[in-house]
């Protein structure tokens, strides 16, 4: 097993405080005290020189030799991915607070707390257990697996899949078919079998596997439902709006479905961490926040069906339910929930569509930041999405550059993205800029930046790029009789065309053209793009749902 990653603990007068509070983790932490800010860099660099990590610097709100957050600055620059937390002394708390804590909005450090005055002090440690976590979840090969990958090249299918196993909450790892693990996995059947393998506990080994059939083993299809019948409803799209749907519909009672053509958390589940959602003061990373919900909704008695795309939906009518149609089966319901968000726009640059998957993605992708190490990468969009995907990348890559075709972020991203984008000496902002080109041999490994007011071209060599470029609906299942606007954005309410009003009254807020059928989060045309309206979205089309369903 590899070295414990560590903890350091910095403080002048209160260490033995902080080492007596830390104490519950150093049987599975390296825990390490500093007293300045220089002692604490230089015990980060004898642990990286060792081959070692840190997890977390853990430090009082003044140090003897610099300020707080210089000191926080200059362990970054040793240790990129480390969490970052103040644990002021009860005498300095509420003295420190205002100062120090407009840094933590711009992404200097990720927690202010008051240091344990006691034993089992536990909402301290909640917060200390909710970093850790984080960190192992994005940073960190997992030492317990759920599943395992087994393949001679790690190739854009193989980072699908862990991509997919990742969002989906089951830690992965990948493994050479000559590692031992393998070997004792495969037993004699190494030389016959088609690669990529994946090994879950309890499910037969996927041969020449893709997200598809790993998602089909870990949780069938369609067809598999063990539903009797028509269900209440079925919800398409397993985003922060169809889980709050889901959450909502089944704690009151109705038959619930969820359907989701890749994993559970949809665009939001790829946000590496989201600051500004409500309850959830240090953040939350995109895939728990999904994952929570995910539970809750299990826990009234959802049913989730991943890795399946629907492609037709047949309109009921009277006693008929409609039918939701997918490659791996129907599922009949009398009311269904449009929620299948957007989908990032495609650059088609040809020789860069050729590469998706190899340096090339669409998306956060979380899981390739982790093979972005010493690279130079560039993240294309203007949005909060790429502010949150070039953040976590600067944890691992050499340099970001985010490029957007504007003169400005500030139009179209948080303020607290564009400080800690600003804050962040490894990331960089160019404006008025397109990519038009790109290639490597299999791989990425250069593209061409066109300037948008002078049309000079820039030829950068990069080792990723990551393509954030705004939305496109996804609702080209959907039947004529559910209205659109000329984006292909679904039509609800007072928003649908007054022609197609029934008895000169337009449909419900949420309601589509088609009776039974409504649209909630990204996919509704006027919707604000953020979790949190999707969410409140998700949550108040029950009641509509309940109306329409009420005999």
């Amino acid at each position: 097993m590899s070295a414990a990653p560590a903890i350091v603990l910095v403080s002048e007068h209160h260490v033995d405080d902080l080492q007596d509070a830390f104490g519950r983790y150093e049987r599975e932490y390296d825990v390490r005290c500093a007293r300045s800010c220089a002692e604490a860099e230089e015990v980060a660099r004898d642990i990286v020189a060792g081959g070692g990590t840190v997890a977390m610097f853990v430090a009082e709100s003044v140090l003897p030799d610099c300020h707080v957050l210089e000191g926080f600055h200059r362990w970054r620059a040793v240790v990129p991915n480390a969490r970052r937390m103040i644990a002021a002394h009860w005498d300095r708390f509420l003295a420190d607070a205002p100062a120090l804590r407009a840094g933590m909005a711009k992404g200097k450090y990720d927690a202010y707390l008051l240091m344990p005055r006691g034993t089992r002090d536990e909402e301290f440690h909640h917060a200390v257990t909710d970093l850790l976590s984080d960190w192992g979840a994005t940073i960190a090969e997992p030492e317990v697996v759920s599943a395992k990958i087994i393949s001679p090249v790690r190739d854009g299918r193989v980072l699908a899949i862990r991509d997919f196993l990742d969002r989906m909450g089951m830690a992965s790892r990948v493994y050479h078919p000559d590692d031992p693990v393998a070997r004792h996995l495969l037993g004699d059947g190494s030389d016959d079998a088609a690669y990529p393998l994946v090994w879950a506990p309890e499910r037969p080994v996927v041969e020449d596997a893709t997200v598809r059939t790993v998602a089909m083993s870990l949780y069938g299809a369609p067809s598999d439902l063990d539903v009797d019948g028509t269900v209440d409803v079925c919800v398409v799209g397993g985003g922060p709006a169809g889980l709050a749907t889901a959450v909502y519909a089944a704690s009151e009672g109705l038959t619930c479905v969820v359907l989701e053509a890749e994993a559970i958390g949809g665009q939001a589940g790829t946000s590496s961490m989201i600051r500004n959602y409500l309850g959830f003061p240090r953040g939350i990373s995109g895939m728990r926040l999904a994952q929570r919900a995910r539970n809750q909704a299990l826990r009234f008695g959802t049913r989730f069906v991943t890795g399946w795309t629907v492609h037709g939906l047949v309109p009921g009518e009277g006693e008929v339910p409609h039918v939701v149609r997918t490659d791996g089966g129907d599922v009949a319901a009398r009311a269904v929930v449009v929620s299948t968000g957007v989908a990032y726009r495609k650059l088609r640059v040809e020789p860069l569509e050729e590469l998706v998957g190899s340096g090339v993605f669409y998306g956060a992708a979380m899981t390739a930041a982790r093979e972005m190490e010493d690279q130079d990468v560039v993240v294309v969009g203007g949005g909060n999405s790429a502010g949150q995907a070039a953040v976590h990348l600067a944890r691992f890559a050499r340099s970001v550059t985010v490029l957007v075709r504007r003169p400005s972020l500030a139009e179209t991203m948080s303020q607290y993205l564009l400080g800690e984008i600003a804050y962040n000496p490894r990331i960089t902002v160019t404006t008025c800029s397109e990519v038009v080109d790109g290639g490597g041999d299999g791989r990425l490994e250069w593209i061409s930046v066109r300037d948008t007011r002078d049309g000079k071209l820039t030829r950068r060599s990069v080792g990723g790029l990551f393509l954030l470029l705004g939305a496109e609906p996804q609702a080209d299942w959907l039947p004529d009789a559910v209205a659109r606007d000329d984006r292909g954005f679904v039509l609800t309410g007072r928003d649908v065309p007054k022609d197609r009003w029934h008895d000169g009254l337009p449909p419900a807020n949420l309601a589509t053209t088609l009776p039974g059928v409504f649209a909630a989060g990204d996919i509704r045309a006027g919707s604000m793009k953020r979790v949190a309206a999707a969410s409140g979205e998700g949550a108040s089309v029950v009641p509509l749902v309940h109306q329409w369903l009420a005999p």
